[in-house]
């Protein structure tokens, strides 16, 4: 599954540039630097915006292209802010072939957002993921630390709802 990149404007604040700056500063001569100074820029801002990987690029002297391929190869790096509910929904087999892609296809239209998206509120984020490891629920979706098993299409809004604010 190809990454997207974010579809909200980028506001880091000063105090996480500063925080970057410090990481790019603490591994600048460490032999494979950009690794480490991902992980870490990820938790200091959620997600990799692209800004964030050029100021890594350009703080370690190495290409932005070079820093985005790692980005885009580790699946544990996310171009796109998780939203305050991040909604992961299974595709892999079990729940493939038990009707996930039309639970998947619910929540885009439900949320109005495509997998690696989050809503302009910042409210959701969806995820598609290739498996939560509850096959036997399948097909599965998580709501941050909730698991929602054997789902239906129309078990989809009355979810969502819950977590309305």
């Amino acid at each position: 599954m190809q990454k997207r990149i974010s579809n909200l404007p980028f506001q880091g604040t000063a105090e996480q540039e500063a925080k970057l700056k410090e990481i790019i500063a603490r591994h600048k001569d460490q032999p494979g630097a950009i690794m480490p100074c991902l992980q870490e820029a990820q938790e200091v801002y959620g997600y990799l915006p692209v800004e964030v990987q050029t100021m890594i690029a350009e703080g370690l002297g190495v290409s932005l292209e070079e820093v985005f391929g790692v980005s885009t190869f580790y699946s544990q790096f996310s171009l796109t802010p998780k939203g305050k509910y991040n909604v992961s929904i299974c595709l892999g087999t079990a729940c493939y072939v038990k009707g996930a892609a039309a639970v998947l296809d619910k929540l885009t239209s439900a949320l109005g957002i495509q997998p690696e998206e989050c809503t302009p509120d910042g409210k959701f984020s969806l995820t598609a993921c290739r498996c939560i490891g509850a096959c036997g629920l399948a097909p599965v979706m998580t709501i941050n630390d909730e698991v929602y098993g054997r789902l239906t299409p129309d078990e989809v809004d009355s979810i969502l709802a819950k977590y309305a604010d």
